[in-house]
């Protein structure tokens, strides 16, 4: 299913929201296309450095509440920074009954769901008024299951109705309703899931994820300096990378976009101009973009390493080994393997309560040769499509790493050839990324 060819939805941060200034901005945005029907807003986010975020605020009110600290200061506060966008944009909406009814619910004991969402709740409503625009409380259209996992298919159906008028509206991000009647937030980047959801349900052309930057970068501009920016890049390619920490949306926020083909683009509400990552199911690879299209890693990694002689005659042997770490709660992120050796790499800090644990039961359940455990290592993915039909994109990583003096500690490549991926101590961490970006960006 393709989206429609004239619906955009659009959905913006904290960031983009903060102050009345920032609305403005929104509205500016929204209406230089009137394919931008539905907008999806986050709580307002900090408006300098040392602000604190609406959503922050709300938090601790929670917490007065049931700790029996003191509410007014940070409710007084949160109140203050509505009622100030408000009165700057000369709106007449009738905020203060909002407040004073989440006010009285805070002290009935409102639980963090509830107080958390009322600054999305709060903000839409201020933007709808704003606009012009109706609005809809997304506690209407975004449904969780009795255990508290989003119920995709019955928001989808009760949206799509209520959408299919086609009338400009606001809908509220992050929370929606659980199966108990109560209100219940997303547990991440919830708004950006909320605007996906939207771009879903009305078949979107595009969804366009407004933030405080222009898009990806093709690496971490803290060490790499000035890193180019990342134009085009696929979902299969973001998930590559979002794994490895790059990303600035999670997911859970990809995917019911990703489901139905409908494109993302992640754009600056403060620099409109700007075109943005688009980033698409599918894209063809163009000799003027680089063969990579991005490099991010993680430190504080342990690889514990199994050798057996005959070990892949014995069926079972990695069955085995992985069920002591799944009994044990940890999931494994790579496991490369030889004929006589396995090695599994975990989070050194999931491994740390259970390392003794599972030196012992490995060293009885598989009686292996040896078995040692390595640590403080870093995993670094290098991304691309262009990877496939380039030759020798291998030998030029692993020649840039020998040039800079960075011994690798594992490889591991994907079947589809997408990515890349090296284990290094972690003191070679920066200097590993830098050599490779240099090697195929320049």
């Amino acid at each position: 299913m393709q989206g429609h060819s004239n619906i955009i939805v659009t959905k913006f941060g904290g960031s983009s929201l903060a102050d009345a200034t920032q609305f403005r901005k929104v509205r500016e945005i929204l209406i230089s296309n009137p394919a931008r029907r539905y907008v999806v807003p986050s709580a307002p986010g900090r408006r300098f450095d040392g602000d604190t975020k609406v959503t922050d605020l709300l938090y601790q009110c929670c917490h007065a509440v049931h700790d029996g600290g003191d509410l007014e200061t940070p409710f007084n506060l949160m109140r203050k920074r509505f009622l100030d966008i408000r009165d700057e944009l000369g709106l007449s909406l009738d905020l203060e009954k909002e407040l004073d009814h989440i006010h009285e619910k805070m002290l009935a004991g409102a639980d963090a769901d509830y107080c958390a969402s009322r600054g999305e709740y709060l903000n839409g409503m201020l933007l709808a008024d704003f606009l012009g625009w109706r609005f809809m409380d997304a506690a209407k259209v975004v449904f969780f299951r009795a255990d508290n996992t989003l119920d995709s298919e019955k928001t989808n159906v009760v949206m799509m109705a209520l959408l299919a008028d086609d009338q400009p509206t606001v809908i509220p991000g992050f929370y929606g309703i659980a199966a108990s009647g109560r209100v219940h937030t997303f547990s991440r980047g919830g708004s950006d899931i909320t605007g996906a959801i939207v771009a879903r349900a009305v078949r979107a052309q595009t969804y366009e994820n407004w933030t405080d930057v222009s898009g990806f970068l093709m690496a971490d501009p803290r060490i790499v300096e000035h890193p180019q920016e990342i134009s085009r890049i696929t979902y299969a390619e973001l998930r590559e990378l979002s794994y490895m920490g790059a990303s600035v949306l999670h997911e859970d926020a990809m995917f019911p976009v990703h489901k139905v083909g409908i494109p993302t683009i992640i754009r600056n509400t403060n620099h409109p101009e700007h075109e943005g990552t688009l980033i698409s199911l599918t894209l063809p690879v163009e000799p003027t973009e680089p063969t990579i299209t991005g490099i991010a890693g993680r430190k504080g990694f342990s690889v514990v390493a199994v050798e057996k002689a005959m070990m892949n005659a014995e069926i079972g042997f990695g069955r085995k080994v992985l069920q002591i770490f799944e009994e044990c709660g940890i999931s494994f992120e790579h496991m490369p393997s030889g004929i006589d050796s396995l090695s599994v790499v975990v989070a050194a800090d999931a491994l740390a309560p259970y390392r003794e644990e599972i030196v012992r039961r490995i060293a009885e359940t598989v009686e292996p040769d040896s078995l040692t455990i390595h640590d403080h290592m870093s995993i670094i993915a290098t991304v691309g499509r262009g990877m496939v039909s380039n030759c020798g994109t291998a030998a030029r990583l692993f020649s840039a790493m020998s040039r800079a003096n960075i011994n690798v500690r594992m490889i591991d490549q994907g079947s589809s050839e997408l990515s890349i991926i090296v284990g290094v101590d972690d003191q070679d961490f920066e200097k590993t990324i830098r050599a490779i970006y240099h090697e195929f960006v320049g």
